[in-house]
């Protein structure tokens, strides 16, 4: 028995797929500036024009690679955190709360296979492009941001906010560094880590992000004199 015809749009759909998976991989490993639009036609195994059709320039291509799984990590983890808020009465621990917003993201990439790891690494890329980068991660994390921060302030009620905000810093400082898996912890500690070990970094980062944070937030923590 054949199988049904596909219609142009479902054709469509999947050669976008195939063109964002493609590009997704080759700006993940060389950045915005290091990809052209004829290396993704080369990638897919079309004509360039096809994606000049689609897409009107390089940039264009890269925000919709960018924002293609940025919607879903964020509507996750916005979830997650919602859900904690409520399970919890609206009396989250700080721990609780990093984990409702870390370990919701560090999961789509221990289960989500070779695309969630390349969009990884471009989240990294982009988090650390202040020229533009910076302008894209308020665009699509800034709610679920506030969010995390709306919910350590309720657990550190007598924390400065700017010390909850320099903890949110240094705890996405550590995510991205995470996320762009560049093996330098794997020399440095002989192979005892491996930069792609997500189910290693789960297990651990909010549970010393957040005895970082209780101390800064101490009424004896450091001395700001």
């Amino acid at each position: 028995m054949k199988k049904p015809r596909r219609t142009k749009a479902e054709q469509r759909a999947e050669t976008m797929e195939q063109i964002l998976d493609a590009a997704e991989y080759l700006f993940s490993r060389h950045g915005l500036y290091g990809v052209t639009l004829k290396d993704v036609a080369k990638r897919v195994g079309v004509h360039h024009t096809l994606l000049n059709y689609y897409f009107e320039d390089k940039k264009k291509l890269f925000d919709a690679v960018f924002a293609r799984r940025a919607v879903v990590t964020s509507e996750r983890r916005m979830k997650a955190l919602d859900d904690y808020d409520e399970a919890t009465g609206g009396r989250p621990t700080v721990e609780g709360a990093l984990r409702a917003f870390l370990d919701t993201d560090l999961d789509l990439y221990i289960e989500g296979g070779e695309g969630w790891r390349n969009y990884a690494a471009l989240g990294a890329q982009v988090a650390n492009a202040p020229e533009w980068g910076a302008e894209m991660m308020d665009t699509h994390f800034d709610p679920v941001v506030l969010k995390l921060i709306g919910l350590l302030k309720k657990a550190l009620p007598g924390c400065a906010e700017e010390d909850i905000f320099w903890g949110y810093h240094f705890v996405t400082g550590a995510l991205m560094l995470t996320l762009a898996r560049t093996g330098r912890i794997d020399r440095l500690s002989g192979g005892l880590c491996r930069s792609d070990d997500f189910a290693a970094v789960k297990e651990r980062m909010a549970t010393f992000m957040a005895a970082g944070l209780l101390e800064i937030c101490a009424p004896d923590g450091p001395s700001r004199d």
